[in-house]
């Protein structure tokens, strides 16, 4: 589920992170840059886990800041297909359920890949399964253990127009729709996946 991914990047210290030491700058740096970011095709920043070189600082004379150039490794979530986790229902219609693990929200499980016999509810909006005549509610927040099918990177950055004027003039209406950057398509289809509650005693 997390993984350690390697990245060069030159980090802007600002004048006020002066006074830490340096490794601890450049940490601070690290983690507000990319805490909680999507790099595509790598997976969800989570936080740095070391730093493999750092270059000395160079001060730009326009602004004061240091200008670092840092080999790091980033911890990333990123789980692998076919991956079994566990989360938490966060809400349910009729195309689906959708998980939460409390830090990563953008987990669907659709209808199809539910347990045979999984019927939605219209006035509770959930989904239950009718197994041996027994309704098995999928109530809200309950624990659930599904396995990962699928992940899918959406680019979320704006566009570039072709120059006008000499002037690049950012596209924000070609990618308006607010699909998430990362997000997985599991399935709770298969023994021991569901809720938790179903399979324990």
């Amino acid at each position: 589920m997390f993984n350690l991914a390697e990245i060069k990047d030159t980090i802007k210290i600002e004048p006020s992170g002066f006074r830490k030491k340096k490794s601890q700058a450049i940490t601070d740096e690290i983690n507000r840059k990319y805490a909680n970011k999507v790099l595509q095709d790598v997976g969800l920043c989570v936080a740095m886990f070391d730093i493999l070189h750092a270059s000395e600082g160079f001060i730009h004379h326009g602004d004061g800041c240091s200008y670092v150039t840092v080999h790091f490794r980033m911890v990333i979530f990123r789980p692998f297909v076919g991956e079994i986790i566990t989360g938490k229902i966060r809400s349910c219609n009729q195309e689906g359920v959708r998980v939460t693990l409390g830090f990563f929200d953008d987990i669907f499980i659709p209808y199809a890949y539910l347990q045979q016999s999984t019927e939605f509810n219209a006035e509770e909006q959930v989904w239950v399964w009718m197994y041996d005549e027994n309704e098995m509610f999928m109530d809200l927040d309950e624990d659930i253990r599904f396995r990962v099918e699928s992940e899918h990177f959406f680019d979320t950055s704006p566009s570039v127009r072709p120059k006008k004027e000499g002037v690049d003039t950012p596209d924000l209406s070609a990618n308006s729709s607010k699909q998430a950057p990362y997000s997985l398509v599991c399935s709770i289809d298969g023994d021991g996946l569901g809720l938790l509650s179903w399979w324990s005693g």
